[in-house]
């Protein structure tokens, strides 16, 4: 039965008001982008952005109330299914957008790789959870995690989705590296890595790929051909100035000079209107939400909940640091789109899943009474 704290029943009075409300803070503005955008219209993305918001928000409120040992449970046998889903993407897999990414159940598509965005932090953390602490830092701790890391990374590397690839190595690292595995070891790898760039860069990567890379590297290079996105997002960061050129006044955006000025290159038709100051406001505000997923990473009670706050809320930061980094040239253009501001449901459904299970967490940590 509920408690009441006053007119509020006690599950709703016990979330994390604060948190939520910076998260729909921020996907109200990326509604407003999305708005300007559209050159001042809701149709054919912002109305559609804002009721994913509310449907995804929803679900992570629900997931919020989802104890953690059902997490901890399900973490490996969820892994093995979208290693099978990723395994027929690659075999029957529908293709959009020039990538063979979805599989087609008929009502719907669904894009397993970015559920293994989640997945592969829950399936390590479950193992390293597993392993006795006095095993991690031999090499039988290493191999299993590398291996469970490296086989869906290099499934979604072939479809093809290389920003992709990145978030899943990374996230799965960050889970070994906090679990306790020798710094050294990772320096190891590092070098395995580097060694093995030259293999990659000709045999893995597509054309395209290697192009972005070559561009990053040498951004004049080709600047009305594979360089035109980066060049065209810095100019329009570079024309908002301090504080914009001011709402619906954007002229990268409107005249069309900035390809995928609503998905990717989000962050560049914001700046260019809202200026370096709608840029750190939003810095500052995903800054807030890595905070509190820290701050539930040290307070949790077991070493799954630990290493999956922590995993989860290095998720969040990767997420929105590759794109800005992207955007603003400091990255290759590999296909990360910003979270709550682009516009997709993919990145809005992974955010909301991450925010989901680190509530469920924060809930464990408090001791909440379940209804």
């Amino acid at each position: 039965m509920a408690t009441r704290y006053g007119m509020v029943p006690r599950p709703f009075a016990q979330l994390p008001w604060r948190i939520i409300l910076f998260v729909l803070a921020i996907g109200g503005f990326g509604l407003v982008v999305l708005y300007s955008a559209a050159g001042g219209h809701v149709r054919p993305w912002a109305l559609a952005q804002g009721i994913r918001l509310l449907l995804f928000l929803a679900g992570a409120i629900m997931l919020s109330r989802v104890p953690e040992r059902w997490f901890s449970a399900s973490a490996l046998p969820i892994y093995a299914v979208l290693i099978v889903m990723l395994v027929l993407v690659e075999l029957i897999g529908a293709v959009r957008g020039g990538g063979q990414r979805w599989l087609d159940i008929g009502i719907t598509r669904i894009q397993p790789s970015e559920l293994m965005k989640l997945s592969i932090v829950l399936a390590t953390a479950k193992f390293y959870d597993m392993l006795p602490p006095n095993e991690t830092r031999r090499f039988g701790a290493i191999w299993p995690a590398a291996l469970m890391i490296g086989v869906p990374a290099l499934l979604v590397m072939k479809q093809p989705d290389l920003g992709t690839a990145l978030m899943i190595c990374a996230g799965g690292a960050t889970v070994m590296f906090l679990a306790g595995v020798p710094l050294r070891l990772f320096a190891g790898g590092a070098l395995t890595l580097a060694a093995a760039i030259p293999l990659a860069f000709n045999f893995l990567l597509h054309g395209y790929q290697r192009n972005r890379i070559a561009i990053f590297l040498d951004p004049e290079s080709d600047p009305l051909g594979t360089g035109y996105h980066i060049s065209q997002s810095k100019i329009a960061i570079g024309s908002g100035g301090i504080l914009g050129k001011g709402f619906l006044n954007g002229t990268q955006s409107h005249l069309d000079y900035l390809p995928e000025g609503h998905t990717d290159f989000a962050l560049a038709t914001m700046m260019e209107e809202w200026g370096l100051v709608g840029g750190l406001l939003l810095i500052a505000a995903f800054f807030v939400i890595v905070q509190w997923g820290i701050s539930v990473a040290m307070r949790a009670q077991t070493r799954f909940a630990k290493l999956t706050a922590a995993g989860l809320t290095a998720t969040i930061f990767y997420y929105f640091s590759i794109n800005m980094a992207m955007v603003m040239g400091l990255a290759p253009v590999v296909g990360v789109p910003l979270p709550l501001i682009s516009w997709g449901g993919s990145s809005v459904m992974t955010f909301m899943l991450c925010l989901g299970i680190l509530m469920a967490i924060e809930r464990q940590n408090r001791g909440v009474v379940r209804f």
